[in-house]
């Protein structure tokens, strides 16, 4: 069950013209975040983690911006207290393939918070739900409290029923019918976000391999097409870090394995590039919705 500290750091709202933290990752969801924050009068002071973040696109976005280390956490906060923030947001993919790259050590060594999180916070579980909730209480204890990042992307967020022009015949509003409750019992067994049915049937569930390889299985499973995509997130789901978000690279992976239509949870589901992901559905004749 979601703590009280959790939900009372995603309800904390920022003075005016307070400044906010951004610890920024891979994709475009970080910048999509900085470009939120400064329309809402808020200067964006990065930390943008090594190898990861679209730098040549953040760092005009930013007031502040510096480089750290993936595994450098005491850096994070030194550098955000060192500007005067108390508050921040965590978005963006974290990738492997930069530590291999040259002078990897220097980037990739850990701190002593790093240390502590791994040997004491989550010794017992270390499962990728627990270490995040164990990073938010590291950033905490010292003085860096995570926000959750919707409020800075409301135009970016799923909305509830159709938001497409492409409407769903009664056959896949069949399957949504279906589908919907078995997806929010497989999330309550944190097993995945996201399901695939067509005609009442179960073709696929998303377990470790992610949404986009889901996709893929699920169009080889039914190379007719017509099937429906569903996703949400699970109850227990810390939403200042962990939002299921969805993309035009996923629109293109549902328009090559011949997907009928996507249905999202509204309100905790992140559309970047909302406009043309819902363009791109309209032109290949996919529904996309919304369920509360």
């Amino acid at each position: 069950m979601t703590t009280d500290s959790q939900t009372a750091a995603a309800m904390l709202i920022p003075e005016p013209g307070e400044p906010i933290g951004l610890i920024a990752g891979q994709g475009m969801l970080p910048v999509s975040v900085a470009d939120g924050l400064k329309s809402q009068g808020h200067p964006v002071i990065c930390a943008a983690l090594w190898g990861q973040s679209e730098e040549a696109l953040l760092q005009p976005r930013c007031d502040r911006f510096k480089r750290v280390g993936l595994l450098r956490i005491n850096q994070w906060i030194r550098w955000f207290r060192s500007c005067s923030v108390n508050k921040a947001v965590m978005v963006g993919r974290v990738a492997k393939a930069g530590m291999y790259e040259k002078y990897r050590m220097l980037r990739y060594i850990p701190d002593w918070r790093t240390a502590r999180i791994w040997f004491w916070r989550i010794r017992h579980d270390k499962r990728s739900a627990r270490l995040l909730s164990a990073l938010a209480d590291e950033l905490a204890s010292g003085g860096i409290t995570l926000l959750d990042a919707r409020p800075y992307i409301p135009e970016e967020l799923a909305v509830e029923g159709l938001m497409t022009r492409t409407r769903p015949g009664a056959d896949i509003l069949a399957d949504v019918d279906f589908g919907w409750p078995l997806l929010r019992d497989v999330n309550r067994l944190l097993i995945g976000q996201s399901l695939a049915v067509k005609d009442r049937e179960v073709i696929a569930v998303e377990a470790m391999e992610g949404t986009d390889a889901l996709i893929h299985r699920a169009g080889g499973l039914c190379k007719r097409g017509g099937w429906v995509l569903l996703k949400a997130s699970n109850p227990n789901q810390d939403i200042r870090f962990d939002v299921p978000t969805v993309g035009p690279q996923t629109m293109q992976n549902l328009i090559r394995a011949r997907a009928a239509a996507l249905v999202l949870e509204s309100g905790r589901t992140i559309m970047l590039e909302k406009q043309r992901v819902l363009q791109m559905a309209d032109d290949a004749g996919i529904a996309v919705l919304g369920r509360p």
